[in-house]
């Protein structure tokens, strides 16, 4: 069933860290009254699901998270129990994108990990091929991407820098979001006024509160919509940078070894793979080797 998540090029899973983070009920605490009937073995049915679909290893504690994510869509749907809402969405296409989006959180920010984008803005600079190519496996609303874009026009000092950013994510909203590049101000309030004057534009009137990217950004940036599970990406070019950050520690230990084994062969001899600070692959020495600050190169 995970194929059928599979959409066009690239590849973006997006950070899910509330579906492990967000807190559990107190031991002992009273059931809670629900709209729904939502029994322990519907709960252990979300988590099949989610894991065949998206990968996401979602935490025994978590059941009252699930209930309130998914009961919008018994609402959406007039389904009258979630027995009947498994059932109705193990045969329906489209409701497995609204199951999956509804699971998944997004937690990103503009330069996020700032030592990444350090380290990125050398090994562009040093890079002999042109053009630069990154993969952004984590897009999730676009903070991320157009981080990775605003590193390159910094490194090459140029608003149309060699480099070529594909953009992905298994959550079509937060596509939606990402490639249109407006967010609220205060989204933006951590970076510098250098940045923010040469790469964001201030909206007015009915915008007022809003800012938007620049369009030499955008036109870097290639968002596409691709499930890390399915079984086949169609990519066809190596990368020169890999960044799939905070994602990776959703996946047990195999489906990260697996992902591994295919993003290997993506990235170029030399190429970088960055990836979360709290991720660690050790248990895939033979594939990437740390070069420090959870930055990866080939293992020799």
């Amino acid at each position: 069933m995970a194929g059928i998540l599979s959409a066009g090029a690239g590849h973006i899973l997006r950070n899910v860290r509330d579906i492990v983070d967000s807190p559990s009920k107190p031991a002992g605490a009273a059931a809670p009254v629900r709209e729904f009937p939502f029994t322990q073995d519907d709960f252990v049915r979300v988590r099949n699901l989610i894991y065949e679909f998206a990968g996401i290893s979602l935490s025994p504690v978590k059941k009252e998270m699930v209930y309130s994510r998914l009961v919008r869509r018994l609402r959406a749907l007039g389904q009258g129990s979630f027995e009947k809402y498994l059932a109705y969405l193990e045969g329906n296409t489209d409701e497995i994108e609204a199951f999956v989006n509804a699971l998944t959180t997004n937690l990103t920010a503009f330069f996020r990990e700032p030592h990444h984008f350090e380290i990125l803005g050398q090994q562009m600079q040093m890079a002999s091929a042109r053009p630069f190519r990154i993969w952004c496996a984590a897009a999730s609303t676009g903070e991320e991407a157009y981080s990775l874009a605003m590193a390159a026009c910094e490194a090459f000092d140029s608003m149309t820098p060699p480099v070529q950013i594909l953009a992905s994510d298994i959550d079509t909203h937060v596509l939606r979001t990402a490639s249109e590049g407006v967010y609220p101000a205060e989204r933006v309030d951590r970076l510098n006024a250098g940045r923010l004057k040469r790469f964001f534009l201030r909206g007015s009137g009915s915008k007022q509160g809003l800012v938007r990217v620049r369009p030499e950004l955008q036109a870097l940036l290639k968002f596409e919509r691709i499930n890390l599970l399915d079984s086949e990406w169609p990519i066809q070019t190596p990368f020169d940078a890999i960044f799939c950050r905070n994602v990776m520690i959703y996946f047990d230990k195999n489906t990260q070894l697996r992902l591994l084994q295919r993003f290997k062969p993506l990235l170029q001899p030399c190429g970088l793979f960055y990836a979360g600070h709290s991720e660690s692959f050790l248990h895939a020495a033979e594939l990437f080797r740390s070069c420090g600050r959870t930055v990866y190169e080939h293992a020799r």
